[in-house]
């Protein structure tokens, strides 16, 4: 679960929070979490009633009327959607560490078209190979965080010299949500670790447990990070690869090389793990008539969901190219809050239509639901015009697709 919530963003966002609140950045991470864990909590009880594969969206097709587990569908598609382009274009931010021309519009599409299209074609090859490719990052991923950390926080011990003052920012409520609204961001990704609690021994009491857990370890190495940044980098807020810029004060040439080479393949190994895992999302709902059939199909050699890969990498170059890391982060955390508002909303809908589920029964569910939406409504209403249009663009097609589907055979995926 630690893996799935640790994601690439972490070597993005700090510079983002830091500009938004100034030294009192590394704060705000413990507001974010307190709200991801009533979120968290309401989903521990969730999809503990589900042995199927299809997270919120198979939570919304059977708590409520088809119309909303389409929109559900949708919006995790353009979760994902939004979140893999945001470190797609990071990845390019930290490539101009060792090439600085991959900040030329032209070779920073060259570069993005080919990365999207190796990940697509590794997938596309079999489930097999993407697994072994996402699981190889891991190791790497939380090594860079760790050795990030503790060269940082030993240096501001033992040379007190290269320790900044963190800018002092007259932080508005505007700020404070905005700066919240990107860190739903970081702390996304435990809903893709439930959606397996029907193949875990004992659901019931290990995913509340793991969720603790994951949450705690996951806040306080972003805190950490964000403390290192704003304490060895001046101007931190200005950065656009804030760990790299700020390892040059303190773990030299070599250490700095190192870290931007890291995070170049953890960054390519979140977009591994979501080439791998989204195009079935996809792949459930064509199946089950909510999409069209297309999506469904399984190609004949390799037996895999050929054309939700396609689609998916298509997509994504067309976000990254668009758009930057910051606006896609945000219209991914955006889309993430109406999709945690369905969970907390099935929670209560869920206990009326199966009381005698055997599933984990969260003590004073009703008060965490309605803190989960109380939470993700307050965000929301944050939203810039530019993620309000997509949104509602999303909201329409889904609408399309429920009218369309609404006339086919309607089975449950899985």
């Amino acid at each position: 679960m630690v893996n799935t919530m640790i994601g690439a963003s972490i070597f993005g966002l700090p510079s983002l929070i830091a500009a938004r609140l100034g030294r009192l950045s590394p704060v705000a991470y413990l507001v974010a979490g307190a709200g991801v864990a009533f979120i968290a909590a309401c989903l521990a009880e969730v999809a503990s009633q589900f042995r199927e594969a299809g997270g919120p969206y198979l939570y919304a097709r059977t708590a409520f009327p088809q119309f909303m587990a389409i929109q559900v569908g949708w919006l995790t598609w353009l979760t994902r959607i939004a979140a893999s382009s945001a470190v797609a274009n990071l990845f390019v931010s930290y490539l101009s560490e060792f090439f600085p021309a991959v900040n030329n519009i032209a070779m920073r599409a060259a570069v993005l078209s080919m990365l999207i299209a190796f990940l697509a074609a590794v997938n596309y090859r079999g489930v097999s190979s993407g697994k072994k490719l996402s699981n190889f990052f891991t190791v790497t991923k939380l090594f860079l965080l760790l050795l990030f950390i503790g060269g940082g926080v030993t240096a501001l011990l033992l040379h007190p010299a290269i320790r900044v003052t963190p800018a002092v920012v007259a932080a508005s409520a505007s700020d404070w949500f905005e700066a919240v609204i990107l860190m739903v961001y970081a702390f996304g990704g435990f809903e893709a670790a439930l959606i397996v609690t029907g193949e875990a021994r004992n659901p019931r009491k290990d995913a509340p447990f793991a969720l603790l857990v994951a949450l705690v370890t996951t806040t306080l190495l972003y805190i950490s990070v964000q403390y290192v940044v704003i304490h060895t980098l001046p101007n931190a807020a200005a950065s656009v690869k804030p760990a790299v810029d700020s390892a040059r004060y303190f773990l030299g040439p070599v250490g700095t090389t190192l870290v931007a080479a890291g995070t170049l393949v953890a960054v390519y190994g979140y977009l591994s793990a979501n080439m791998l895992h989204t195009p079935r999302l996809t792949y459930a709902m064509g199946e089950s008539g909510d999409f069209p059939r297309f999506f469904a199909a399984v190609h004949p050699r390799f037996q895999t969901p050929h054309i939700s890969i396609v689609i998916f990498a298509v997509i994504i170059l067309v976000f990254s190219i668009g758009g930057n890391f910051e606006w896609n982060a945000t219209l991914s955390a955006v889309s993430r809050l109406f999709i945690y508002g369905s969970v907390a909303a099935a929670l209560p809908a869920l206990r009326k239509k199966q009381p005698h589920a055997d599933a984990f029964r969260l003590p004073a569910g009703m008060l965490f639901a309605g803190g989960a939406l109380l939470f993700t409504l307050a965000l929301v209403s944050r939203m810039h015009r530019r993620e309000l249009i997509v949104m509602v663009i999303t909201s329409v097609l889904a609408l399309v697709n429920w009218l369309w589907a609404r006339r086919r055979p309607q089975q449950l995926p899985g």
